[in-house]
Parts: C-alpha cells; structure tokens; sequence
C-alpha cells in the first residue's frame, strides 16, 4: 500500500474564527495572520493506492460557487485536485473510492461538478467512485441547523445521493475498508470520521478537523466554527494522550506548512514533537 499527498490549494479564514477564544496574540505565533485577519489554510487531500484500489480522501472545495462566494475565501496557490492526480499519474476516472470525513464544502466541494453552463445539473467529478458518508452524518447535512448551513452545500451533496453511488460506513466499530479504521469525532460537527492507517510500521491518522494544524494542538484551541466544543476539548485530550503514547503520526489536512506531525507528552500536557513530509516515513 502507498500513501500520497494531494494538494489542492490554500484558501483564508478568519484567524479568530479558527482559534475561538484563544487571543490573537497567542495564536498569531504558528498562524500569522494577514492585515484582514485572515490565516492561509491547506485543503490538504490524501490518496490510497492498494492493488486494484484507488481511495480519495476528501476533494477540496472545488470549482461550482460564483466569484462572489470564493471572493471570501481567496483561493490561490499553483495546485489544484486534478492536477495532483496527474502529477501521481492518475486520472479522476481511476477513483475508485471517495472517503469524505464530512460535508463541509471545503472537504467535499470537488466532488461534484456542473454539468452545463447553466449551473442547474451536476455531475460527479470521479464518474467510476463510491462515494462515503454515514447516515447520521448525512442526516446532519441535509438537514442542517442554522450554525452550519453555511457550510452545507446541497450542490456539493445531493448529487451524490442523486448519482445512486453513495454508500455509508457503519458505525458500530467495524469497517468496509481493509485499508484503515474510522474514529468518529462528534465536536467540529456530527459524526465527523477520521482514517487510521497502518502504513510502514506507523500509525497514521487523517486529522481532518478534529486537529486542523499545529496550532491547534493545546487543548483550548479550538475552532469556533466547532458546533460543540466543549466536546472537542474532551476529543482532543483523549486522542491527543493516545497519539503521544503510540506515536501516532497525524496527516493534518490545513495545516499550511506542515503534512505531518508527532506530540509527545510534557509538563504542560501534550505539545508539538515533529513535522515533516508524508514521503518523509
């Protein structure tokens, strides 16, 4: 089995926004913001090559919205989803499998894509791909509570229901997959899963939102776009102290300078331990 990076660009958020009640002064040290207060985020994807088995996770935020929409988000950088797969030499039509650890459009959106120049029919973007949820996490979606129906976009997510390839993954500890296993984590939204690989000796997991960077590993960092979280704080202790006994290795999806990390336990609770690259293992 390889793992790959697949890089798909860097957009912005509000720095106060992705560190809730943390000072700016404090955050600002690992993400400095710009004059508009605003951080630069990876999208940050992985691919699983295994035999016959091509397994994309997550797709980055895609190309549907008008300029109004990406005009909040200043996308930029030279990478785009397509253009990493032909750099691995691949084809989206080689997908075999999707994995979207959540629906926010920033992890979803390239999934699908306009069909016509109207806007109004779709297509999926990995025409050959299953594609990934759960239940309750789509239930949460669809159906989404005022907090986040921003971020819940129906173009990026009927469709796929639509498209009859959608499949869910159970939750109750097993797993569709021989490649990893899915830990849920219920604070940044419902059901958010999140891959632990065995890969070259190591235990990896695909951070997602539950750890978007580096700076977010002290435990009061956390997002305030988190629905819940209190309960993220409890998440991250939990997994954090387990990820510093085992030592883990954490593919973090937005961190904008570093894939990968390790944390090791300190007299101030679990901190930073490395970073380095994913070809780096």
């Amino acid at each position: 089995m390889k793992l790959h990076v697949v890089d798909t660009g860097f957009f912005k958020l509000d720095g106060g926004a992705m560190f809730g009640v943390v000072p700016k002064v404090l955050w600002e040290r690992t993400n400095p913001a710009d004059a508009n207060n605003l951080c630069t985020w990876a999208m940050r994807c992985m691919l699983i090559e295994d035999g016959n088995k091509l397994m994309l996770i997550d797709t980055g935020i895609g190309n549907k919205q008008d300029a109004k929409f990406f005009s909040h988000y200043y996308l930029h950088g030279d990478a785009s989803l397509d253009g990493s797969l032909k750099q691995l030499g691949f084809d989206r039509s080689d997908i075999t499998d999707v994995f979207l650890t959540h629906l926010h459009f920033d992890h979803c959106g390239g999934a699908v894509d306009y069909a016509d120049d109207a806007g109004d029919q779709f297509e999926l973007h990995f025409p050959n791909a299953k594609y990934w949820s759960n239940k309750d996490h789509w239930q949460w979606a669809t159906q989404p509570n005022a907090r986040e129906k921003a971020s819940f976009l129906k173009e990026n997510i009927l469709p796929i229901e639509q498209s009859g390839q959608l499949d869910f993954v159970p939750l109750d500890g097993s797993s569709p997959f021989s490649q990893f296993e899915i830990i849920t984590a219920d604070g940044h939204t419902d059901k958010q899963m999140l891959p632990k690989i065995q890969y070259k000796g190591k235990t990896l997991v695909f951070m997602a939102d539950l750890l978007p960077s580096v700076g977010h590993i002290p435990l009061p960092y956390v997002m305030g776009y988190d629905t819940r979280p209190l309960l993220t704080l409890q998440e991250k202790e939990v997994f954090l102290k387990e990820a510093a006994d085992n030592e883990y290795v954490l593919f973090l999806e937005h961190d904008s300078q570093h894939e990968c990390c390790t944390v090791k336990h300190t007299e101030k609770g679990v901190r930073l331990d490395k970073t380095f690259k994913l070809s780096e293992l």
